[in-house]
């Protein structure tokens, strides 16, 4: 049955997809990084990064509509959900960063919050690379390996400047509690953005470990 499935043809859309979904979290990322360097900018930064979740929203309704509508697709269905899955998981906890920020009205942010933001943007390039490769997964084994292993060591450092960041929270702020509590959340959210990258990772090496 695997030979006769692999003589028909396959729906390749997919991968358009993903990459297209990427570019969005590229996009998100660049934005996110912009919206912490503060000031009158910040709004802006907020209204960029909800439009491009609501586009990628739609890349993510498209799939899954392309899941229940496709014979043949290129991997399995529940990795393909999986995948665009993790990848909206990410864009999404940008949109809840932005949502937070609004809603505390905060305009300044302090530097590991803004190195968070430049190693989500590391992320983000690193996953559209990822993406890119996915069309000829088994040939691209060793970068798509690479990248998932430059994700991890993103991850790592993230974890580091979240530590200095919130200890540095708490020595400047033992007399506004409040703004511990602002800067902490802005913390979580940030950390967030990119354990949702690893995640993305993660998936994407799921589904090369399984066609190796």
């Amino acid at each position: 049955m695997r030979w006769f499935q692999a003589l028909l043809p396959r729906e390749h859309s997919f991968f358009d997809r993903f990459e297209a979904h990427a570019r969005l979290l590229v996009s998100g990322a660049q934005a996110l990084r912009e919206l912490l360097n503060g000031g009158a900018g910040v709004p802006a930064a907020c209204a960029a990064i909800v439009e491009h979740e609501e586009a990628a929203d739609q890349i993510t309704r498209e799939v899954f509509l392309a899941i229940r509508r496709t014979f043949i697709t290129p991997f399995d269905r529940s990795d393909i959900r999986d995948l665009i899955t993790a990848l909206d998981a990410a864009i999404d906890q940008m949109q809840k960063t932005a949502k937070s920020i609004t809603l505390f009205e905060a305009t300044e942010f302090q530097p590991q919050m803004r190195e968070l933001g430049d190693l989500a943007i590391q992320a983000a390039f690193m996953t559209l690379e990822a993406t890119e490769l996915l069309r000829e997964m088994r040939a691209n084994a060793t970068r798509l390996n690479e990248i998932a292993e430059a994700v991890t060591r993103i991850e790592n450092r993230s974890d580091d400047v979240y530590d200095a960041g919130m200890k540095a929270l708490f020595k400047a702020s033992q007399d506004r509690p409040m703004a511990f509590i602002v800067g902490a959340d802005i913390f979580d959210h940030l950390e967030k953005v990119i354990d949702r990258f690893e995640d993305v990772s993660n998936s994407i090496s799921g589904i090369l470990i399984e066609h190796l």
